[in-house]
């Protein structure tokens, strides 16, 4: 199987020539495009998210051999989340080579954060299953690169931070309420306000709910902490 001029160029940006070729393939095919004849990527995106865990996993206890389990954990989440996820696939430009059905394309698939993630984990697995854990294991550190470094020692996700911020106050979980949404039923866009009982109160608008909502979440500490 040979693959096009956008797969081998993306071959080059991650730095894995496959040998199996149609794994790769595989990889970049969103379910809208599978067909009796045309696997997805869910499978593999199941299997290379268990690879990407173990890789950072033991990435962090070699990083900080002395660090307790309860520091390590939220490092870890920081790495795996969807959004770093999402992060690592745009720069490697993975939304460019996807496949995608009429609909995906039409709603801004190849931006969507979710469907980022789940294709990176799915790239990871096609690696894997190309060149062994070694390979998989080279290319997440390489495409991680300094997050694994630098990633807070109390990395939490916004709203998970706030939600403790609130409670160490002895306030009530903050809200999260829609208030404004804009943009084709295809492509909408979302104002998220981030409230507390306290009044405070911060805004963010993003391509998806989750998004907005860990924006304003994290507008809203900043917020906080500038007037501490």
């Amino acid at each position: 199987m040979k693959l096009g001029a956008d797969l081998s160029a993306f071959e080059g940006r991650i730095g894995h020539r496959f040998a199996a070729p149609e794994l790769i393939v595989e990889a970049v095919t969103h379910a809208s495009m599978s067909s009796p004849t045309r696997s997805d990527n869910q499978r593999l995106e199941f299997l290379g998210d268990r690879v990407l865990g173990l890789v950072m996993a033991q990435a962090l206890l070699e990083a900080d051999p002395g660090a307790a389990e309860g520091t390590l954990a939220p490092r870890f989440n920081a790495l795996v989340r969807k959004e770093t996820c999402a992060e690592v696939a745009r720069d490697i430009a993975l939304g460019d080579v996807l496949r995608l059905g009429r609909s995906e394309m039409l709603s801004g698939g190849r931006r969507k954060q979710a469907l980022l993630g789940d294709a990176v984990e799915a790239v990871i697995a096609a690696v894997y299953l190309d060149a062994g854990f070694e390979a998989a294991k080279a290319l997440i550190l390489r495409l991680w690169g300094e997050r694994i470094a630098r990633v807070d020692a109390d990395a939490r996700d916004a709203k998970t931070a706030l939600q403790e911020w609130a409670q160490a106050r002895g306030l009530t979980p903050p809200q999260y309420v829609e208030t404004a949404r804009s943009g084709p039923d295809h492509q909408p866009v979302f104002t998220i306000a981030a409230r507390l009982s306290t009044g405070a109160e911060a805004t963010a608008t993003a391509g998806s709910k989750r998004e907005a909502q860990q924006a304003a979440a994290q507008a809203l500490l900043q917020e906080l902490e500038g007037s501490a």
